[in-house]
């Protein structure tokens, strides 16, 4: 059995003492880069396994961000988890993944849980609790796509977005252009698509529609939401073209297979047009135009703000943000063959 490899040993080949050792490890910059050289060297020569539990006991510091999101079943959800998980290359940073189901009182006991493994930072994606009480939490924490008036945020530009997907539909010479969401709370960032899509409308005088119900929490439920959609546009506006964007493409994915079952294809009287640019969007049975969010782009900004947050708090005398930070990610619109 090989022996574990310690800071005695590390001290003893390299000469140096063992409190010089342990400044390597968590407080690097307070060596010159010769003797930081010298010690990872020494590192590589003694294959030295490092001891993660010990480090943290040492230093208190878990390299690990808390992540909370409502679910999975939409895909932009599970495309901005992977993208956050993938930047531990970048990093270095490990997660710990809670999901609420927008269930108030279990996501206060999942952040507990969180606290309770030291986490540097949270990043949150679910928009039950309010900004007030996760900033309450005296952690870093960016908030993605939510309520953000007391923490750190990256959205997108979603009013923005809706303007280019209902201008989309215009310029298809639809006869009525149609929005479905859900129930959106006004001061979600989200919301911003209802108000740009009938904002647009009234400006240019189109005729329109917003269709905003409830959809339920779990996949089955949303199907069954926009199966009440579908059949009301269906039947209301037989033989006009109609132009119809969703709040999501998870949303436009399930439309697109409802009119499959009844049509066998995409009827030559509808467009349509999501939002996310999540893969569902490419791997539809049939390509959908979609108002891409960037979400690659709003994982990178969300890391870089949470990172700017831990690194200050690291410092012997931390300064405070004076406000919380927004960052708005500008949308792009991709036109796929559902609007072609």
């Amino acid at each position: 059995m090989k022996k574990t490899v310690t800071f005695d040993d590390i001290a003893k080949y390299t000469n140096f003492s063992k409190t010089t050792i342990s400044r390597y490890f968590n407080n690097p910059d307070s060596l010159t880069l010769e003797n930081q050289q010298k010690i990872a060297d020494a590192l590589v020569a003694l294959n030295y396994k490092e001891n993660k539990v010990g480090r943290i006991l040492a230093s208190g510091k878990t390299e690990i961000v808390g992540v909370m999101i409502p679910n999975l079943y939409l895909h932009y959800y599970s495309h901005m988890l992977n993208q956050l998980l993938s930047s531990y290359e970048a990093y270095g940073y490990k997660f710990l993944v809670f999901v609420g189901n927008e269930n108030k009182s279990i996501e206060r006991q999942y952040f507990q849980e969180l606290l309770s493994y030291q986490i540097e930072g949270l990043i949150v994606l679910s928009y039950t609790i309010s900004s007030e009480e996760l900033a309450s939490y005296n952690l870093p924490v960016v908030t993605v796509e939510r309520e953000d008036q007391y923490t750190c945020s990256v959205n997108s530009d979603n009013y923005t977005g809706a303007v280019l997907a209902a201008e989309l539909l215009m310029n298809k010479n639809c006869d009525v252009l149609i929005h479905v969401n859900g129930n959106v709370a006004e001061k979600t960032p989200s919301y911003q698509r209802i108000k740009g899509f009938e904002a647009f409308c009234k400006e240019h005088q189109l005729p329109h529609e917003l269709i905003q119900s409830n959809l339920g929490n779990t996949y089955e439920k949303n199907i069954e939401g926009i199966r009440r959609s579908f059949e009301s546009i269906d039947q209301k506006y037989a033989g006009k073209k109609k132009g119809v964007f969703f709040a999501n493409d998870t949303y436009a994915n399930i439309f697109l297979n409802l009119l499959f079952k009844k049509y066998g294809k995409l009827p030559d009287d509808y467009r349509i047009i999501g939002f996310d640019d999540s893969p569902i969007s490419k791997e539809a049975v049939i390509p959908i135009s979609t108002v891409s969010q960037q979400i690659e782009k709003m994982a990178e900004e969300a890391m870089d703000l949470l990172l700017m947050q831990m690194n200050e708090r690291k410092k012997r005398r931390p300064t405070p943000l004076p406000a919380p930070i927004h960052r708005v990610v500008t949308p792009v619109l991709i036109e796929r063959d559902t609007t072609s």
